[in-house]
């Protein structure tokens, strides 16, 4: 079959669907492929099923608390992980099934299923058939990295897709890499009842991080009994009957750590190297990311790239930014671009940590004049009255020019409150702005203010 379209969309993960309809709802018609799981990462096995998971965690967690809250419950608590997973699943399995009916029963949406690969600059091909359209957009996502590990091949491995099968609480969860998805499902299996080990490669956590929040994570996750290694820049794997031993022999410190699973969490590469980009004549960098512009298009006019495999965010809700950046440009002539989208995330441990823009550390190689104000979390009324008050909150601001520089607040509610920060920012408003703001007692947020009011010079 050869099919003529105004507009092919290629995978169904934040981007996609939503450009997919917008398109069609302006008059477009548009063929969006998708060869596996529609909702692509977020929904199968990131955000959605994760969170799930993390949920759980906390449930089981703050019932092993209970007596401190004055609640009492009989005998110990005990995780069923099979039911664990069930409701991860019907989770996850319902918010695909209702993209997948959203896209079918849009008009002027065509749904194909396979893999598409390019033929040309304007045709892709999908099994036997050969779709053609004038734009072309991207969204295909990316992957758990896999690196060439000494012993690697010879031991079983999970991802962060694959860890999503688990229904059995492992003994022993080692998990290699100290950063975002390693540490949430470090602590999600240590809260079920496992023993835990992370090892990091480099000197702390979360290297990209200051210090401090390093440090802070850090020490909650230790006082759940989660074990931590860093400086862990020599490794080898072997398997031993039933385990998996994982040797470290670092500045001439050799130790090993041998667990019953093998969690891998060392990065993303994105899901590129399959899609004949060459023969589209599509540019991508030494590590497989499509490369664009500010306004996402790609080397090639008429096609796009949106979402993790551009290498311009790696989170859904850039993702979706990139849709509206697209989509606004394409259909109300609009000229947004990404160039000034701020740095925003959290990490959703528990108590979690939310980010947004500059790190005391980017503030300083700046060298601009600046100015931090930070609280703990034991001196936050809501963090108190809740029975936790592990963590701290951070803002930091350029002296001169008032502007919020970046902030994090690692502590309950730390993923919510974080957002009157960024949107100040995005305001570009002075942050006497926020200083002034009337927030709502009690909360995490109304302690903003204050801190804004505690300024003190940046070492």
């Amino acid at each position: 079959m050869h099919a003529h379209y105004d507009a092919i969309v290629i995978g169904t993960g934040q981007a996609g669907p939503s450009l997919a309809v917008r398109l069609a709802g302006a008059g477009r018609t548009v063929a969006i492929v998708e060869r596996k799981r529609f909702g692509g990462t977020c929904v199968n096995n990131g955000c959605m099923p994760t969170k799930a998971l993390v949920a759980s965690a906390y449930a089981a967690h703050v019932a092993s608390r209970a007596a401190e809250y004055g609640v009492v419950i009989e005998g110990p608590v005990r995780v069923d992980m099979k039911q664990v997973k069930a409701r991860k699943d019907a989770i996850v399995q319902r918010a695909a099934a209702n993209i997948e009916k959203w896209l079918s029963g849009t008009e002027r949406v065509t749904v194909v299923r396979g893999h598409a690969r390019f033929e040309s600059p304007t045709s892709v091909r999908v099994g036997d058939d050969v779709l053609e359209a004038k734009q072309i957009f991207v969204n295909v996502g990316g992957r758990a990295a896999v690196p060439g590990i000494p012993g690697l091949a010879e031991v079983d491995y999970l991802t962060n897709s694959t860890i999503m099968d688990v229904d059995v609480v492992p003994e022993h969860l080692v998990v290699l890499g100290g950063s975002y998805i390693g540490l949430e499902i470090a602590q999600v299996f240590r809260r079920f009842g496992a023993k835990v080990t992370v090892v990091e490669k480099a000197d702390r956590l979360i290297a990209r991080e200051d210090a401090d929040v390093s440090a802070g994570v850090a020490d909650i996750l230790r006082n759940e009994g989660i074990a931590i290694e860093t400086g862990a820049e020599c490794m080898a794997l072997e398997k031993r009957g039933a385990r998996i031993a994982l040797k470290l022999d670092c500045k001439g410190k050799g130790y090993e750590v041998a667990g019953s699973h093998l969690f891998l969490a060392l990065g993303r590469v994105p899901n590129t190297g399959d899609l004949g980009l060459d023969q589209a004549g599509v540019a991508v960098d030494e590590r497989g990311f499509i490369t664009v512009d500010d306004e996402l298009r790609t080397n090639v006019a008429g096609i796009w790239a949106l979402g993790d495999c551009n290498g311009r965010g790696a989170f859904t809700h850039t993702a979706y930014n990139d849709y509206e950046v697209v989509a606004d440009n394409l259909l109300l002539g609009e000229k947004r671009t990404i160039a000034k989208r701020l740095p925003a995330y959290a990490l959703f441990t528990d108590p979690p940590l939310g980010r947004v823009g500059m790190t005391d550390g980017e503030v300083r190689r700046s060298g601009r004049k600046a100015l931090v104000g930070m609280r703990p979390m034991t001196r936050v009324g809501r963090a108190v009255e809740k029975g936790e008050t592990q963590g701290f909150m951070k803002i930091t601001v350029d002296a001169e020019s008032k502007a919020i520089l970046g902030a994090a607040i690692l502590g309950v509610g730390g993923d919510e409150a974080i957002h009157a920060v960024l949107d100040t920012m995005t305001a570009d408003a002075p942050y006497t702005t926020l200083r002034h703001a009337v927030h709502i007692h009690p909360t995490v947020a109304e302690l903003l203010p204050t801190l804004l009011g505690e300024l003190q010079p940046l070492d």
